[in-house]
């Protein structure tokens, strides 16, 4: 039988760099993204804004139209703010926190009952931002550390369900969304590929990472012949840059 997946957020860096993983490895993949086109990798398509409920319950309805059950659900939308706390307003820490937190809410309630029954497996694409972060980025931090916060709540709460949950947590990865985020002056001054390049150095590793480096994380903890003992764990995916002393 041929398991599927939907991946939300599929339009973004990592989300089709996963979409086409899994499709390499003969999944069914189902994208979800506010953003609509043609993405390599899905099967099916679905435009909708998850953090908007009304959305949401069209989007789960379509979707078991088109499937049976899901054997996996990646929550990988996300939007990232760059701005200092005090200069932050109220509307839009409530975009960030709706984008990145509600919107994995509503797709494990409403995703609920295609996982239910199978061995079903979540996982919630976080950022290191969660565990150690940087000036002028809070309300995305606070968001990736809700998101880890509820993926070990998740896991205790569907356990009994089959239903495992994990986390992952990027680095600095190669996407449209970091390459934004570097103007915000913690990787100096010069061009992308400039910054790229001098953020890179700073990890043990010497580089940035790759979208499909993140994938095959992400694809290991959907997939039970790989990872059925795993539930409640954020796996940690950036070149060694949480292990370093910052002061060395």
């Amino acid at each position: 039988m041929t398991p599927i997946v939907l991946i939300t957020g599929v339009a973004g860096g990592i989300g089709s760099a996963t979409a086409r993983l899994f499709a390499a490895r003969g999944w069914t993949v189902i994208g979800v993204d506010r953003r609509g086109g043609e993405w390599v990798g899905c099967d099916h398509f679905l435009q909708g804004d998850l953090g908007d409920e009304a959305e949401a319950r069209s989007v789960f309805a379509a979707v078991a139209v088109r499937a049976p059950r899901l054997d996996a659900l990646v929550n990988n939308a996300g939007v990232q703010l760059c701005k200092p706390l005090v200069d932050t307003s109220a509307e839009e820490w409530d975009e960030v926190m709706r984008s990145n937190v509600r919107s994995a809410y509503l797709a494990v309630r409403l995703g609920h009952p295609l996982l239910l029954g199978h061995g079903g497996a979540v996982v919630n694409v976080g950022s290191v931002h969660a565990l150690a972060t940087s000036r002028g980025i809070a309300a995305y931090a606070a968001s990736k550390g809700a998101m880890v916060a509820l993926t070990r709540a998740l896991a205790v709460e569907l356990a009994r369900d089959g239903i495992r949950v994990n986390a992952v947590l990027p680095g600095a990865v190669d996407t449209p969304m970091l390459r934004a985020g570097l103007r915000r002056g913690h990787a100096g001054e010069g061009d992308d590929e400039v910054l790229l390049s001098r953020l890179g150095e700073r990890h043990p590793l010497r580089r940035v990472g790759r979208p499909e480096e993140i994938a095959e994380a992400v694809v290991f903890l959907c997939d039970a012949a790989t990872s059925s003992f795993v539930t409640g764990q954020t796996l940690v995916v950036d070149g060694g840059a949480l292990a370093q002393l910052s002061t060395e």
